[in-house]
């Protein structure tokens, strides 16, 4: 493992140096930057380097040094995705975006330290037992059926092991498993869900909780496996499918242990369930309890808002799918205290294809062409919180700066804290 930097602070200072290699903790190799805060963990650590002319180095530590050694390491290598499902986003873009989109990630590593969703389909022995001894817990692991071979089919992989096998193996160790699957009409919903969702409730505790999310499809399909989205009513449907399983499962086993992804509630134009009913918010990040958290945290702050009076015209740029709850929810509420001029705005997402509704997805290109067309309708433009990347570039690469400038108005980036958002834009 190349070392990048030595924190001033570290005991190593000006012992090691940028572009030595950690070749070994205690006479074992390092595998990678997580294997390396295991094993450093020890009470006594010996460290091996070997310097820019292939001299080795040694240094020990014991718990009682007290200070953190400081190294930070050239980024792992993601191991990527072996499968080539039906309904893969990767394959469903465009050319010319950059780089990190295409990556198919499977990397069981990012799924334990960013709760990203894995398939299992390409770990080894090693990987396996690897998990277990390092505790590596809560994993995200993508079921999609236990129906071994519509999984393969699926995943278009004839290769994969059988899921269920895998999976008590892994959570009969102590590893507990958070799973999706992702719906495709008429294809793995109907009985195979049912099958999927028995089958894994079966391993309860060690599956802790199963996501029900509908596939997403862009207009970049061509040559791939028709597919299509739910119907508002088949929305409905799902819903009330997993809900009368939720009675059952809370009854049985005190968790309702199975939840639809909040896009099937929005699809389906019905009311979002009660924050208890989500429980832990175990599968937050993935879309499942995430709008009642919002307007909840809303809902609990908005006095703080209620008596503000701003000349200010705010318009909000949201997905189609966050628009009707954000102007039932949200908006309402703020018009009626009738000191602040407050819309927001549905971008259609013409550059993934309309059926891409989510925040998130959207392109600078499209939140652009919407802000020009209203730019005189608007004094502060507020864009979703989602939509950027920790460099502040939307997802065609168009900088924040860049469209500040071509929009010619004041622009923020919205908070998930509708409340603090609404401080920083009237100010």
């Amino acid at each position: 493992m190349k070392i990048v930097s030595v924190d001033p602070t570290s005991p190593l200072f000006g012992h090691v140096r940028p572009g030595y290699e950690l070749v070994a903790i205690n006479d074992r190799k390092v595998l990678d930057s997580l294997d390396y805060h295991f094993r450093t963990a020890d009470e006594c650590v010996t460290l091996r380097f070997s310097d820019r002319q292939g001299q080795d180095l040694t240094f020990t530590f014991d718990a009682s040094h007290g200070s953190p050694l400081g190294l930070t390491f050239a980024d792992d290598r993601i191991r990527q995705c072996n499968c080539d499902c039906i309904f893969c986003f990767v394959r469903q873009q465009p050319e010319g975006l950059r780089p990190s989109l295409y990556v198919k990630d499977e990397d069981y590593r990012l799924s334990f330290t960013h709760g990203n969703f894995i398939t299992l389909s390409n770990l080894t022995r090693p990987d396996i037992e690897r998990i277990i001894a390092q505790r590596l817990s809560p994993l995200y692991v993508s079921v999609h059926s236990t129906d071994d071979r519509l999984r393969r089919c699926l995943l278009r992989n004839e290769k994969l092991a059988p899921i269920i096998p895998r999976l008590k193996y892994v959570t009969d160790h102590g590893i507990t498993i958070h799973a999706q699957t992702v719906l495709c009409p008429g294809i793995n919903d109907g009985a195979p869900l049912e099958k999927t969702i028995e089958d894994l409730v079966s391993l309860h505790p060690g599956v802790a909780t199963l996501a029900v999310v509908p596939v997403g499809l862009t207009r970049y399909r061509a040559g791939l496996t028709p597919l299509r989205v739910y119907t508002p009513e088949e929305a409905k449907g799902i819903i009330r499918f997993v809900e009368v399983r939720q009675v059952e499962f809370l009854a049985r086993m005190g968790t309702r242990f199975v939840w639809p992804a909040d896009e099937f509630y929005v699809l389906a134009d019905m009311n979002f369930p009660s924050r208890a009913s989500y429980e832990q918010m175990s599968q937050f990040e993935n879309g499942v309890g995430m709008v009642r958290e919002f307007i909840n945290l809303f809902q609990r702050r908005r006095q703080q808002v209620a008596n503000t009076r701003s000349n200010v015209r705010l318009l909000i740029f949201t997905g189609c799918s966050a628009y009707p709850f954000l102007n039932r929810e949200i908006l309402s509420h703020l018009r009626n205290s009738g000191g602040l001029n407050i819309s927001a705005h549905a971008v259609v997402n013409r550059f993934w294809g309309e059926t891409v509704t989510v925040s998130g997805l959207l392109t600078g290109q499209d939140l652009l062409a919407e802000s020009l067309k209203l730019r005189n309708s608007f004094d502060v433009a507020m864009l979703p919180p989602n939509c950027l990347n920790t460099d502040s570039l939307l997802l065609d690469d168009m900088s924040l700066d860049d469209f500040r400038t071509a929009v010619g108005k004041r622009v923020i980036v919205g908070k998930y804290d509708l409340v603090e958002s609404l401080r920083e834009a009237l100010t």
